[in-house]
């Protein structure tokens, strides 16, 4: 008997990669917006769009026509010496952002974010605070990346395990607690609060209503800083360029990666004026950071991510979402509850079905449709910005019938 392309191909990764992942039994080989096929030739309705990072689905003809532009240009110059994209870029975001300086261009968002804490701690150095006064508070549940520093930022134990002795330095809350962080910052001895203006990997856990400002006001109390991780959250996600927007408020640093590049990586970390002169020559750096190919691409997806028309589709499918969601709960009874903003969804599991997230995942993709978890209890759905009424409609469908088969219907 022989075997398929794909079974080859997938007993190449189980021999050769290291095995740190648990991918689903298949090889994708071309999309084209929200549709993707896989090497058997099997059609799915892409409703994870790689991690929220194809925020304009697959094979944008624009993305695409930046990208073969500039690779019979200029591929890779180091940061050595100038070259024209990432300077238009980092233009494009300071004006996009409403309240940055400067820019730092770097691959991914583990790197944006360990941008940003060196950053915090460079600033509270230069201001003559002791090592043991640079302490960063973040929040249970968070993700902020898988570097040493980032792993620790990240509140959840689960992806810490293994690799202590862990930086010293950062400080948990509950997310959407301002008494606990109120308590946390009494010692005086904070230099900044990070946060994800919804958590991604947390459940898709939206700050509650204020809790930002709030976090603001207790930042500007004691003389910290306020860093917001929008790396899954920002760059239209959630109906607007930045989730923080909808908050009212204004940070000193953002981070971005993701969608920013439509698939393409790169990561970028937004500086205010209150710390943008902080880092001098020499104080951080990165090879590849500011590539000129992903700077062509980024400038491009950054245009159409922060475009009204993307915005527009954004209110209007995630309200299509929410309804077929709905649907299929009340005939299903799967769901305790659907959370989120914009295309950045979780439907939680109820308790009878909790912890079989992955178990959805796999019927889902049996039936043509791809989406992710957010934990063992939470669905996350994070399709393409751009997702056509049609697209959305025949995903929903499959996941119908995915769902109905799980509970046995």
């Amino acid at each position: 008997m022989t075997t398929s392309p794909a079974s080859e191909l997938l007993a190449k990764g189980k021999q050769y990669y290291l095995p740190i992942y648990r991918q689903r039994e298949l090889v994708l080989e071309r999309g084209q917006g929200a549709r993707i096929w896989d090497s058997e030739g099997r059609e799915y309705i892409d409703l994870s769009a790689g991690i929220a990072v194809c925020g304009l689905g697959h094979n944008d003809p624009d993305l695409v026509a930046a990208l073969v532009e500039q690779a019979g240009k200029l591929w890779h110059t180091s940061n050595v010496f100038h070259s024209e994209p990432p300077l238009r870029l980092a233009e494009e975001l300071v004006a996009s952002s409403r309240f940055a300086s400067r820019v730092f261009l770097c691959n991914s968002g583990a790197e944006a974010n360990e941008a940003a804490i060196k950053l915090v701690r460079k600033w509270a150095a230069g201001q003559g605070r002791a090592p043991d006064k640079r302490v960063i508070v973040t929040f249970r549940g968070s993700f902020h990346g898988r570097t040493l520093a980032t792993v620790t930022a990240t509140a959840q134990p689960k992806y810490q395990e293994g690799y202590e002795p862990l930086p010293g330095g950062f400080r948990y809350v509950d997310f959407n607690d301002l008494t606990q962080l109120e308590i946390a910052m009494a010692a005086g001895d904070v230099a900044a609060v990070m946060l994800e203006p919804v958590q991604g990997e947390g459940g898709v856990m939206p700050a509650a209503p204020g809790f930002l400002s709030g976090v603001r006001e207790l930042c500007d109390h004691h003389g910290a800083l306020l860093v917001l991780d929008e790396i899954q959250s920002g760059m239209g996600r959630t109906g607007t360029l930045f989730a923080h927007w909808q908050d009212g408020v204004t940070p000193d640093i953002v981070t971005l990666a993701k969608a920013l590049g439509g698939g393409f990586p790169i990561g970028a970390m937004l500086a205010g004026p209150k710390v943008a002169e902080a880092m001098q020559f020499g104080a951080h750096g990165t090879t590849f950071g500011g590539n000129p190919l992903a700077a062509a691409v980024a400038r491009v997806a950054l245009r159409k991510l922060a475009s009204p028309a993307i915005a527009n589709n954004v209110a209007r499918q995630s309200a299509a979402l929410r309804k077929s969601l709905a649907d299929i709960d009340a005939e299903l009874g799967l769901f305790s509850l659907v959370r989120g903003r914009g295309l950045m969804l979780g439907a939680v599991l109820k308790p009878a079905h909790a912890g079989r997230a992955s178990e959805i995942l796999d019927h889902a993709a049996a039936h043509g449709v791809l989406l992710l978890q957010a934990g063992p209890d939470v669905l996350r759905f994070v399709p393409a910005l751009n997702i056509h009424d049609d697209e959305l409609a025949e995903g929903c469908k499959r996941l119908h019938l995915a769902l109905r088969q799980f509970v046995g219907k």
